[in-house]
């Protein structure tokens, strides 16, 4: 999720190329009601987002019944500071590198798949 919409569809165009299927939100509530009709393998969060940040979405999962990894997708210089506060599972500087984020889903959707 990210309230900005070119991010949004050039994360989203990137990863269905790939075959992934992409739900996307642009804040924080629009994200926990699409959690209530779909469970992700992954959920890439922005932390500075309008109606609720990623700090309110951590909080709400880690209260949820939702069990996934949280990768923390962020502009700050503070993106790795933030992911450890939130315990989420990674993190990747905005702008990403393509490779970096088709190699941190990969990783993560292999992981799911692993249980």
């Amino acid at each position: 999720m990210d309230d900005d919409v070119s991010i949004l569809e050039t994360v989203r165009t990137i990863l269905e190329s790939e075959g992934y299927r992409v739900v996307t939100a642009a804040n924080g509530r629009d994200a926990l009601e699409i959690l209530e009709r779909v469970t992700p393998f992954l959920m890439l969060l922005d932390m500075r987002m309008p109606v609720l940040d990623g700090w309110g979405v951590a909080t709400a999962l880690r209260e949820s019944k939702h069990q996934f990894p949280v990768v923390v997708m962020t502009a700050a210089e503070s993106a790795k500071r933030w992911a450890d506060e939130i315990k989420a599972d990674g993190h990747l500087a905005k702008p990403f590198d393509l490779e970096d984020l088709l190699e941190c889903v990969a990783r993560h959707e292999r992981r799911g798949r692993v249980h």
